[in-house]
């Protein structure tokens, strides 16, 4: 598979700084958002914590000996590499507020692709998301670890109350949250034509997924697309952090 990016940071219309920072490895085929909490400047240290540790740990445990595993093994192998380089990077956002106290309460959301061929790996803690838009169909492949979507599920509050909670932004999984964190990872098949988003909360907050939808479809190019949804949050008020990463799948060819 060939894959093709873009991606995209702003600050937004509300926020003097911005906490969200993605990554682009194509090289490691790893693809990933953090947005970072915590206030007064701590939520940029933690997203800058959680990508950089994942990143260096991906990198550094990278082998030849995983090319000659195949099938559930190659996978099982991926899995494990990932969910341990964010365990890497909870430990690390946590050991930087243990040297310091100001950074109490600072911590991460997260949500990461790892592709192997026509395969990929969706991780994710918090309430950053993963989309894929394939046969103009968009389905979120994420579930938000949020207070309010865990009402949601147990059916005691609306998904359109939802989106007006003052408790919305309330996470109940972060990285740096706690000694362990618990990761929900997703194998995902991959096809030609296929497009993936990554997004922090500043994104789907805003926009609803018809929104999101019609933008991915409506820009003749993929950075005309990543312009098209930042451009779109900052139309509706902008009040966080907006950070999108498009993939772009197509066959080799």
């Amino acid at each position: 598979m060939n894959i093709k990016v873009c991606a995209e940071s702003d600050l937004g219309r509300s926020r003097s700084v911005n906490e969200d920072l993605y990554l682009v490895d194509s090289d490691s085929s790893l693809y990933l958002v953090a947005d970072g909490m915590g206030g007064h400047g701590n939520g940029e240290i933690a997203s800058r914590i959680t990508v950089q540790t994942i990143a260096k740990y991906l990198r550094k445990r990278s082998s030849s000996s995983s090319r000659r595993l195949r099938g559930g093994k190659r996978q099982a192998h991926h899995s494990d590499r990932l969910r341990e380089a964010i365990k890497a990077a909870n430990e690390q956002v946590l050991a930087e507020v243990e040297k310091d106290e100001q950074l109490t309460g600072m911590g991460a959301t997260l949500v990461a692709l790892l592709v192997d061929g026509s395969t990929a790996l969706v991780a994710h803690v918090g309430d950053s998301r993963a989309y894929r838009l394939r046969e103009g169909q968009l389905e979120q492949l994420t579930d938000d670890h949020t207070w309010v979507h865990e009402q949601v599920s147990a059916g005691l509050l609306s998904d359109q109350d939802a989106r007006s909670h003052p408790f919305r932004s309330v996470v109940t999984r972060a990285v740096g949250g706690g000694e362990d964190v618990l990761v929900d990872l997703e194998s995902l098949d991959l096809r030609s034509g296929d497009t993936l988003l990554l997004c922090s909360d500043g994104l789907n907050a805003v926009l609803s997924d018809g929104d999101i939808q019609q933008k991915l479809q409506e820009g003749a190019t993929l950075e005309a697309r990543c312009r098209e949804l930042v451009a779109a949050a900052n139309a509706g008020g902008g009040p966080d952090n907006i950070t999108v990463v498009l993939l772009e799948i197509q066959d080799d060819e």
